[in-house]
């Protein structure tokens, strides 16, 4: 069922409500309903049309169960109960007319399942379980009508080296620059900082994804992300502390498949740690930023980060940006920080604390309020060079090609023509 959302909806959502005519169907249920773990106090006296009364002013169910039996126009009310139930609720029906037509009307207008009076426990039993394992299991979406998307993650070797300002500015680069749809998906669900960069609330749409990977959908996206301008749609969260994050990843897994059918560009704030417990987040990632500061521990880590990358995610290309670089005060030099790393620094932007208070006083992104700065253009030059490894170009040669601003000349010609000429090295080596 995909209904818009009802203003001050709590968050958690019963696993299970019915609405039944008759004591006999209510005497087979309840047994059932209590082998499943559910209180047999959510079957309800009362078929259809009390079911959308109730959930008119209360929240939808995991699992919905109403009963046909009184309504004189069944398809006339399953549609008044798809006005007030929530997205991605699994529906079960339950009837007395045994009509093939019927049957086939309800499954396309929405309902997972008929049953038909008298009921059975095992025929109850078998569509619970059913409703149950498809409200658990993310949706799947159809390969051929898959639209082009960039995928790109943004890990931060340390707390603090700046990933979730990259992050951030990339994404509004994106959207008001380019003019693309994107989403920012800020995946610190306690301390992330999306929304606030911005300067707005982050809801509770990525808290409630988590808790229901199966309520996620088209209308969901539409629903729960938070609108920054005309082409950008964060998803961000400030969660309890006293909440830990209890997922096994199929919400983030599912709003990523999502994404890739609702936006052209994805940039996911992805915290370094849930690499450990969430490796399939970087399955369909085209471009992995990893952004670090020149220090010792920094090296350590990106080491680890590129490692565990070129095992577990071979297809994402991965570019270093050395971030709040200062010349002569760095804890390791460039040369020794590559060598390190064994692979070159992409980028280097350099330390303005000044332009990052600019921002933050703004409630703006770091690229959106210092255009004009050395550290603004650098960004502005990684943006160009992802969207080049979207476009089907190798990482290490989009970077070879950007010369000043004058760069992303180069990267279309690179592109367009495929021209092997290598051109002038970049101002950052």
């Amino acid at each position: 069922m995909n209904a818009p959302w009802k203003p001050g909806t709590p968050g958690n959502r019963d696993a299970f409500n019915a609405f039944i005519c008759d004591d006999a169907a209510l005497d087979v249920l309840r047994p059932v309903v209590i082998e499943m773990g559910w209180q047999p106090e959510k079957c309800h006296k009362g078929g259809l049309r009390n079911a959308v009364q109730s959930l008119s002013i209360t929240a939808s169910p995991n699992i919905l169960m109403v009963d046909l039996s009184e309504s004189g126009d069944p398809l006339s009310d399953i549609n008044a109960l798809a006005e007030v139930c929530e997205p991605g609720t699994v529906v079960i029906a339950v009837g007395q007319v045994n009509d093939v037509r019927l049957y086939r009307d309800l499954i396309a207008s929405g309902i997972q399942d008929y049953l038909l009076k008298p009921l059975s426990p095992g025929q109850v039993r078998d569509a619970l379980v059913n409703a149950q394992a498809i409200f658990a299991a993310p949706k799947n979406q159809d390969v051929s009508a898959a639209k082009r998307h960039i995928s790109t993650a943004v890990i931060g070797t340390r707390g603090g080296v700046g990933a979730s300002t990259l992050a951030t500015s990339l994404a509004w680069l994106f959207s008001a620059d380019e003019k693309m749809p994107t989403a920012l998906l800020d995946l610190d669900v306690h301390f992330g900082t999306g929304a606030l960069v911005l300067d707005l609330e982050p809801g509770r749409g990525l808290t409630d994804a988590i808790e229901n990977p199966g309520r996620i959908d088209g209308l969901f996206i539409e629903r729960a992300m938070i609108r920054a301008n005309d082409h950008l749609a964060i998803l961000s969260a400030e969660a309890p502390m006293n909440s830990p994050l209890m997922t096994d990843g199929a919400a983030f897994v599912q709003l990523e498949e999502e994404f890739r059918q609702a936006f052209e560009m994805t940039v996911i704030d992805l915290p370094r740690n849930m690499l450990i417990n969430f490796p399939h987040l970087l399955a369909d990632v085209n471009v992995v930023l990893v952004v670090a500061e020149m220090t010792l521990a920094s090296a350590r880590d990106a080491i680890r980060i590129l490692s565990w990358l070129k095992a577990n995610a071979a297809h994402a290309q991965p570019i270093v940006v050395a971030n709040k670089v200062q010349a002569g005060v760095a804890e390791i030099s460039k040369a020794d920080f590559e060598a390190s790393i064994e692979r070159k620094i992409s980028f280097t932007i350099p330390y303005d604390i000044k332009a990052a208070s600019n921002a933050a006083k703004l409630g703006q992104t770091f690229a959106d309020a210092n255009r004009s700065s050395k550290a603004g253009t650098v960004i502005r030059e990684i943006s160009k060079a992802v969207l080049g490894v979207g476009d089907g170009a190798v990482a290490d040669d989009v970077v070879k090609t950007k010369t000043s601003l004058l760069g992303k000349f180069d990267l279309k010609a690179m592109l367009a023509k495929k021209d092997k000429t290598k051109a002038p090295a970049g101002v950052n080596g």
